[in-house]
């Protein structure tokens, strides 16, 4: 049998890396065993791990060490999980699939996947200091961006807009603070943590941010053309409830053209970088092209 593809094994070991970590992270906290299961259930039940694997990733294209920021990723992906749980609620999105199986609320009971989220937050923060370098930034960075996302998940479900605000720019104001507001940071965490210079800093945090606003525009894609089943988590409901999204405002072509705009700037923005910003170019295609 020929090797599996250099690229698939590199995702395979740095998933490994943070499937471990965030094990390790449930593990030492001091959680009563209900909550401890819960927690376990939210955060150990699969996914893309999109955010952590982009501090890893970003960490090394800035010239250091992936373990240096373990923490860092691990933390990123708690609080992710947190929103997760807590978006899927009665009370804001009401869903009951995520990732193939039942919702934390419908698995666990509604009270349990309150505290279980609030735990996640709460742990995220917790390990975030234990990283080795510049805890004090990392969990500043990442306190930013989880306003940011909280900001952003009224936006799209209480709305607060200007009165005066378009359609266009509401959508954006919905999509750069509840999705890309936290990649932008595990981008910007992984260069932190390994003392990249600001300019490095800088770039992937502009890369993040392009990447972030094209992953939302892709999940809305999904959203409006994929089934549940391929998905594994309920589609469809956004339009019905009459939420802002790029195919509902744009069009589904448009949706299409935007994703290809969003890719090609983002690789304009990793050109400095030259061959350092091959992963860079290989996860941009890899979430331009996704269907689930």
């Amino acid at each position: 049998m020929a090797p599996a593809p250099a690229s698939i094994r590199r995702e395979t070991e740095l998933l490994a890396e943070i499937e471990s970590h965030l094990a390790l992270a449930v593990d030492r906290a001091s959680l009563a065993p209900n909550l401890r299961e819960s927690v376990r259930y939210a955060l150990l039940g699969g996914g893309k791990r999109l955010r952590p694997i982009l501090t890893l990733v970003c960490a090394e294209v800035a010239g250091g060490r992936r373990d240096g920021v373990l923490d860092a990723a691990a933390a990123v992906e708690m609080v992710h999980a947190f929103s997760l749980v807590h978006d899927d609620l009665p009370a804001l999105d009401n869903d009951s699939l995520r990732r193939g199986r039942p919702t934390l609320h419908v698995a666990h009971g509604e009270a349990m996947a309150i505290l279980a989220g609030d735990a996640l937050l709460s742990l995220a923060f917790e390990t975030a200091a234990r990283s080795p370098r510049h805890s004090d930034r990392l969990v500043a960075e990442l306190a930013s961006a989880t306003t940011a996302m909280i900001t952003g998940q009224v936006y799209d479900t209480l709305g607060g807009f200007e009165a005066d605000q378009s359609n266009e720019s509401r959508l954006l104001s919905v999509h750069r603070n509840k999705t890309g507001a936290l990649i932008r940071a595990a981008c910007r965490m992984g260069a932190v943590g390994v003392s990249a210079p600001e300019s490095t800093v800088d770039l992937l945090s502009r890369w993040g941010e392009v990447v972030g606003l094209m992953f939302q525009v892709v999940d809305d894609l999904i959203d409006e053309t994929q089934t549940a089943e391929h998905a594994g988590k309920a589609v469809g409901k956004d339009r019905a409830a009459g939420k802002l999204t790029w195919p509902a405002v744009h069009g589904v072509d448009a949706t299409r053209r935007e994703i290809e705009r969003l890719a090609d700037a983002a690789r304009e923005v990793a050109d400095p970088l030259g061959a350092d910003a091959a992963p860079l170019l290989e996860i941009t295609e890899l979430l331009a092209n996704r269907t689930r």
